[in-house]
């Protein structure tokens, strides 16, 4: 199974320390946030991995290179400027090929199960069943939340009753048909919520909750959470 990391933002709220540095090369703990996550793929099996560029990209390529040092095999999907989710995901379709994949913010800390949430992709059939998303709980600075989850394991965008209202981690497993109204085009910005409400219309978007570990790596503050959570992290 392949995975794409997201890293074509440029993280205007972390300036200026993203002004010379592409945010997901931001250190915490002992390597940077990307690093983490490449660590965590290849501890659940994942060596494909396809990672999209816009701003400082040519850091990024100098410094993961070809992935080698993670156990993993990087392909770049190089973006002119940054296509937001749904467009960078569709620029890189080509790289991605027919079978389901895990999609991964790169600016995010977070001890998210990839092998766990894999599992979810084999029942992705791209027509009753295009998404799997991992919702976590609502950080202070995101009370509200994005999306429910319902106890069916639906997720849909309004509330409902005795359902946690719950923010999504910007880890999930998409089949490529979600994508395909965007491959004419994948050259253009799209935002993912654009796909993903009318599939949860059609109840073709489930979900699960993780407890665990998840910082939203925003702001110069919460950089510094991350290095703090991260300094503890060994053997991963």
């Amino acid at each position: 199974m392949k995975a794409m990391i997201l890293a074509a933002g440029r993280g205007e709220r972390m300036r200026p320390l993203t002004d010379h540095t592409p945010k997901p090369l931001l250190a915490a703990g002992g390597d940077t946030l990307i690093g983490w996550h490449l660590r965590r793929l290849a501890n659940a099996g994942v060596r494909d991995i396809v990672i999209n560029h816009a701003w400082l990209g040519a850091r990024l390529e100098q410094e993961l290179g070809d992935g080698a040092r993670y156990g993993v095999r990087i392909s770049w999907s190089r973006e002119t400027s940054a296509l937001e989710t749904a467009g960078g995901i569709a620029h890189a379709l080509p790289l991605l090929g027919s079978d389901p994949f895990l999609v991964v913010n790169g600016d995010v800390l977070s001890d998210i199960d990839f092998s766990r949430v894999m599992v979810a992709a084999q029942s992705l059939d791209g027509e009753r069943h295009l998404a799997h998303l991992v919702l976590v709980n609502n950080p202070a600075h995101h009370p509200e939340g994005d999306f429910t989850l319902c106890a069916d394991g639906l997720v849909c965008l309004e509330p409902q009753p005795q359902c946690p209202r719950l923010t999504f981690s910007g880890v999930a497993v998409y089949h490529p048909a979600l994508f395909a109204a965007l491959a004419a085009a994948s050259s253009a910005r799209h935002a993912l919520r654009s796909l993903l409400l009318p599939a949860m219309g059609r109840a073709a978007v489930s979900g699960e909750h993780w407890p665990g570990v998840w910082l939203d790596v925003g702001t110069p503050e919460r950089l510094r959470q991350a290095d703090l959570i991260a300094a503890h992290w060994v053997g991963v």
